[in-house]
């Protein structure tokens, strides 16, 4: 769609839809969302415990990759943020879609630790950082009034394939071991997520004539019940205390997401649970978070973000202590359910709270910014897990120090508020 006369042809057409073209967008992003889950750290969970033994690694030399990747993430994300200002996110999420597929679908040739970080970097790498830029860049670009339930469901969506990929790893590991794992993963990003972001991503309605949440620019006029939109500016953001109180929410629940995520599985079963057992909760635990992430959007804005965040932190407090006691089934679910209610909560609401309070103009440099932070926090959790346990024998300690880090997060929400208008 470049080109005065082709994009001339393309406003035409999208505006004469019976619907709104960003609902399009949403489809899009919600397969992207689904494709992104393949290298997530639940997806990675049901592998440990085979490779583990295959390799004889240990559970902090097979975090390490995550971290690694996380911290590639943290360095790539201020680059990637204005590529996605300038050109959209339809380049940022093919080569994301096409990059982790490969990625992941080559894990299946691992024969060493370096072949395994090399693969599983590069899948984390896009994870961590071009996935969730180019994801929540489309959305927020499309939408305004909307932008709530938009968000929740693109979470919907991710915690859908948080569902499904751990259960596909399950079942292809059963049937042909975690090598076939691998390339069944793989496969599922490249069928769900490759396509439509290739034919079907445009870059911002205004690009074809159109404006957020519908209608056209012709039929758009000042005075309307619109509440003005945010518009700093990177710079103008980062003097902000809105924007460190964000990062700070960020760093405070990010490493308890991600240690718990890797490494619920194997502590089930070190807890004298079954492998299918702990593969059920693992998934029970995603779709809570999907289920929750979509009530959080249809009510973030009427109990307001603060103490939409503070709930979501406060449940993920609640999940590491129920984790630690963990011997039944039942435990194991209700940690997981509470655990889930927190994720759904994080995943909706933080891209929400970005985009409302800074604006969609710089969206991808602001975002960008904040997400070194984001994925460093991330990539600190699976190796502080694997290393406490390693040294401990056990993941008591670290699930008492992830407790108290969303606590935390539950206080700095309530101090965050929205940033005045740049001058």
């Amino acid at each position: 769609m470049r080109g005065g006369g082709q994009s001339g042809v393309a406003s035409l057409l999208l505006a004469r839809l019976p619907f709104f073209y960003g609902w399009i967008i949403l489809a899009c992003v919600c397969c992207c969302g689904f494709a992104r889950q393949g290298p997530a750290v639940a997806t990675l969970s049901i592998f440990v415990e085979p490779m583990t033994r295959d390799f004889g690694w240990s559970r902090t030399l097979l975090s390490g990759a995550v971290s690694l990747g996380g911290i590639l993430a943290a360095l790539a994300s201020p680059l990637i943020g204005p590529i996605l200002d300038r050109r959209g996110a339809r380049l940022i999420l093919c080569a994301a879609v096409l990059l982790t597929g490969l990625s992941t679908m080559l894990l299946s040739l691992t024969q060493s630790l370096i072949a395994f970080y090399v693969c599983f970097c590069i899948a984390r790498l896009n994870f961590a950082g071009p996935f969730d830029i180019g994801i929540y860049g489309a959305v927020n670009s499309w939408f305004f009034a909307r932008r709530a339930i938009a968000n929740a469901v693109v979470g919907l969506a991710q915690m859908l394939g948080l569902v499904a990929m751990p259960l596909i790893a399950h079942v292809a590991i059963a049937e042909a071991g975690w090598r076939g794992g691998w390339l069944a993963i793989g496969a599922t990003v490249i069928i769900v997520g490759l396509l439509p972001a290739w034919l079907l991503l445009v870059r911002r309605p205004e690009d074809v004539g159109l404006v957020p949440d519908g209608g056209v620019i012709a039929a758009a006029q000042p005075g309307t019940s619109r509440r003005p939109e945010p518009a700093f500016s990177r710079r103008q953001a980062l003097r902000t205390p809105a924007f460190w109180l964000l990062s700070l929410y960020t760093v405070a629940v990010y490493p308890v997401q991600a240690g718990i995520s890797l490494h619920q599985a194997p502590h089930m079963i070190e807890s004298g649970l079954s492998p299918t057992t702990a593969a059920t909760i693992v998934s029970a635990f995603s779709f809570t978070a999907a289920v929750a992430g979509l009530l959080f959007g249809l009510i973030a804005r009427r109990i307001g973000l603060n103490a939409a965040l503070a709930i979501s932190g406060t449940a993920l407090g609640i999940s590491a202590l129920l984790m630690i006691g963990v011997s039944s089934p039942i435990e194991g679910y209700l940690a997981a359910g509470s655990f889930g209610t927190g994720i759904g909560g994080i995943l909706t609401l933080l891209p929400l709270a970005w985009a409302d309070y800074f604006g969609r103009n710089s969206f991808g440099a602001i975002r960008g910014a904040a997400l070194s932070l984001q994925v460093t926090a991330q990539a600190s959790g699976p190796l502080i897990s694997g290393l406490l346990r390693d040294l401990y024998g056990s993941y008591a300690i670290a699930l008492y120090l992830f407790a108290g880090l969303s606590f935390l997060s539950a206080v700095v929400a309530l101090i965050a508020r929205p940033p005045r208008p740049p001058d």
